[in-house]
């Protein structure tokens, strides 16, 4: 009886709940992973025992995230892999193109049935002043990135920057790898293939690496992220208009941080656990609050995304011509980023924020020259000062569209920013001091370590690589503890999950 109530239990935990998710800053997470690495380590030397059970991990991380989607996967993988072999078989460009053409629109239809249709159907109901209600269509966690993923092999053999690979085996893992699945960083085919064939070498650098960037991000996650979210930040965002200018302008602070902390913890751990396996993904994140410029942010902010972007949208739509260059790269600015708007969400909200950095990098191309001879004839140089006021202004107009991208309906924007502006009242800061401490204390910590010089991680990490294996685990250990103190009943995806 006792053994039947147990596998009972233990079949519940590992079947597929939509309000349970893995993710990696869960206790079941690690509890598996510490399992699947014992036999990834056991079977190393043989590479297809190694790579079927990689395939085979990722394919349940996936399953257990989005239960009988993982189908969707599964097609996304089998039918971009063929385009490729089909892309590269022909030497007439027409079919090339053709093919081109059909998996754009089977990528396209995939990712806009499920991610837009409730989108389309709300906007025909409001232009026809009916009333449409929206189809039970459930979005499949991940979805944008393992479809930007397999475009990205898709576009490179068109452009005959990749050659295919032979193996389906090969792309799908490629494809289903558990630790960029669902929230990135969108590798390249031509990074990622080329590692498979290797037999995992995993350093001492790279493991003080992993457990640094594990660390860093469960405690930016669960910690920073969750914490403050969910005492302070969603309370504020959720009815404004009851709180002071004091409370939303640190909320709006706090949830700049949020955002960062949640997404690029996820990345860390991402890469940590992919550089346990003997995988080396791209960096996705690089202080960006420390960008003098809405375009330097972009080259810090999801890098991986950025760099798709750039290569696989700005670039082809850019207009090249001497006499249009500047309304050309205009043009392709603000389409490239009401595109990335759409991407991250089915509303208008993201679509706004999209627009808006793509305008702000627009108005600075036409002020790039004026800004210059100003500079000159001020005499004012690229100096620690004039960095510090290029900081601060992309900073608050970043948090700007932050604000935007939160909030769902525009008047939720108005209420912060009349609150801000209009009923500031600075002598609640100090009541606020005394009543949410920690909570001020978070946001202080988190923004105090990522405007710190970068040197710093990188001594906490050599210091890690050269700690004697017992003092890693023990150190790892009082991560976790920290991190179960702040961690709430519920469990919190992380936000991108929605995207």
């Amino acid at each position: 009886m006792f053994s039947t109530v147990s596998l009972e239990k233990i079949f519940s935990l590992l079947k597929y709940d939509p309000n349970d998710p893995l993710i990696f800053s869960t206790s079941l997470f690690l509890f598996l992973f510490l399992g699947f690495l014992i036999l990834y380590n056991i079977v190393g030397k043989n590479k297809t025992a190694r790579i079927f059970l990689l395939i085979i991990f990722s394919l349940y991380f996936y399953y257990k995230s989005a239960g009988i989607f993982f189908i969707v996967l599964i097609v996304s993988a089998i039918s971009n892999f063929y385009f490729g072999k089909w892309i590269a078989g022909t030497d007439k460009f027409p079919l090339k193109r053709l093919f081109l053409a059909l998996a754009l629109i089977l990528n396209v239809a995939l990712l806009g049935y499920f991610k837009y249709t409730n989108f389309i159907l709300q906007i025909i109901g409001d232009i026809s002043s009916r009333h449409i209600d929206p189809l039970a269509i459930f979005l499949p966690i991940g979805i944008s990135f393992y479809t930007f993923k397999a475009l990205t092999y898709v576009f490179d053999i068109y452009y005959d920057t990749l050659k295919p690979t032979d193996s389906l085996r090969d792309f799908s893992l490629y494809i289903f790898f558990f630790p960029n699945i669902v929230l990135g960083p969108i590798d390249r085919a031509a990074d990622f293939l080329p590692q498979i064939d290797r037999e995992p070498f995993i350093s001492k650098e790279d493991i003080g690496r992993a457990i640094f960037l594990i660390s860093l991000g469960l405690l930016k996650k669960v910690v920073i992220a969750d914490y403050i979210s969910l005492n302070f930040v969603d309370r504020i965002f959720d009815f404004p208009l009851r709180y002071t200018g004091v409370e939303n302008l640190l909320a709006l602070y706090g949830y700049v941080l949020q955002i960062y902390c949640d997404f690029s913890g996820y990345s860390d751990m991402a890469i940590g656990i992919a550089l346990l396996l003997g995988f080396k993904l791209m960096d996705n994140f690089n202080y960006p609050f420390k960008a003098t410029s809405i375009a330097d942010f972009w080259r810090r902010w999801h890098i991986s995304l950025s760099k798709w972007l750039l290569d696989y949208l700005f670039k082809p739509i850019q207009i090249t011509s001497r006499n249009l260059r500047i309304f050309g790269n205009v043009i392709a600015l603000v389409v490239t980023f009401f595109l990335c708007g759409l991407w991250h969400g089915a509303g208008w909200n993201f679509i706004l924020w999209g627009v808006f950095h793509g305008v702000l990098m627009s108005i600075s191309l036409f002020f790039k020259k004026p800004k210059e001879k100003l500079y000159k004839l001020l005499r004012i140089h690229d100096t620690r000062f004039l960095r510090f006021f290029q900081i601060i202004i992309t900073f608050h107009l970043v948090a700007l569209s932050f604000l935007i991208f939160r909030s769902y309906e525009m008047q939720n924007v108005l209420d912060m920013l009349s609150q801000i502006y209009e009923f500031f009242h600075a002598e609640v800061f100090i009541q606020f001091a005394e009543k949410l401490p920690l909570i001020l204390g978070l946001i202080l910590i988190g923004y105090l370590f990522h405007f710190l010089p970068a040197k710093l991680g990188l001594w906490i990490q050599n210091l890690i690589t050269w700690m004697p294996l017992p003092v890693k685990i023990l150190f790892f250990v009082i991560v976790i503890w920290v991190a179960v103190q702040f961690k709430s009943a519920d469990i919190q995806p992380f936000i991108y999950f929605q995207f």
